[in-house]
């Protein structure tokens, strides 16, 4: 696997569906994050082209949290290259509804706290 980072919309992993994700900014997890996603979800910047349903395995870092999150989930967004707003190519990943989904969107929800109300734009809406 190659690493992407959150910042960047570039990354193309050696294996199809195997993503390890890092994101260093509590900004930029509150533009990745689709807490609009039943379950949660995570948006990924990737030139790299999936379509929805297809599934995912990522290993999450969170700001300064030396563990991964290992999750699980399938494409429920994609972003195209060149879409209107200058909105970042990528795709949107829901996480799977089990153990490893569930402790993934509690940790980003639990360091993204009030700034979930905000209203300000993300990346998918």
């Amino acid at each position: 696997m190659k690493t992407v980072t959150a910042s960047e919309a570039a990354g193309q992993s050696s294996r199809p569906g195997a993503i390890s994700l890092n994101i260093k900014d509590k900004s930029i997890l509150y533009a990745a994050y689709m807490g609009y996603v039943r379950g949660g979800g995570i948006f990924i910047p990737t030139a790299r082209p999936y379509k929805l349903g297809d599934e995912i395995f990522m290993l999450i870092s969170l700001t300064d949290d030396p563990a991964k999150l290992p999750v699980a989930g399938r494409v429920v967004w994609v972003t195209p290259s060149g879409c209107h707003g200058n909105r970042v190519q990528g795709i949107g990943v829901q996480f799977k509804e089990d153990e490893s989904g569930v402790q993934a969107r509690r940790r980003i929800e639990g360091l993204l706290g009030g700034q979930l109300q905000s209203g300000r734009p993300t990346h998918t809406l």
